[in-house]
């Protein structure tokens, strides 16, 4: 098999992670929490800032103002997906989400994120 091919079945043999991640502005301590089905994602996420396209408007402005390098990626915890029976990913991943919210309360000062209305 040549090296490609060896890549490409490696690539479909790696296991997708889902998990909830951070990005940290290191200069004011900010805090964007969110949740993706594929950790490796986050290069996505990462690129949409750096090309000033992120949804995230607050955040997009201070990544502008402080540059890349003020800015820390972080998996704060992986999914761990039931072996047996049915597991509604998306479900058990936003719960997961709203806890690490709860817990770390990125809203106003202290983050990026917007506090969901009831």
């Amino acid at each position: 098999m040549d090296r490609k091919k060896e890549l490409k079945q490696l690539y479909k043999e790696t296991e997708v992670e889902a998990g909830v991640y951070q990005i940290k502005n290191t200069q004011n301590g900010k805090l964007f929490i969110g949740s993706t089905r594929n950790t490796r994602t986050l290069k996505g996420k990462k690129f949409s800032l750096e090309m000033g396209t992120d949804t995230n408007k607050r955040l997009q402005e201070e990544w502008r103002q402080f540059g890349k390098g003020a800015f820390i990626f972080e998996i704060l915890e992986v999914l761990k997906k039931k072996k047996e029976g049915f597991f509604d990913e998306k479900r058990e991943l936003k719960k997961l989400e709203e806890k690490w919210l709860n817990q770390l309360q990125p809203y106003g000062e202290r983050g990026y994120n917007q506090e969901k209305s009831l």
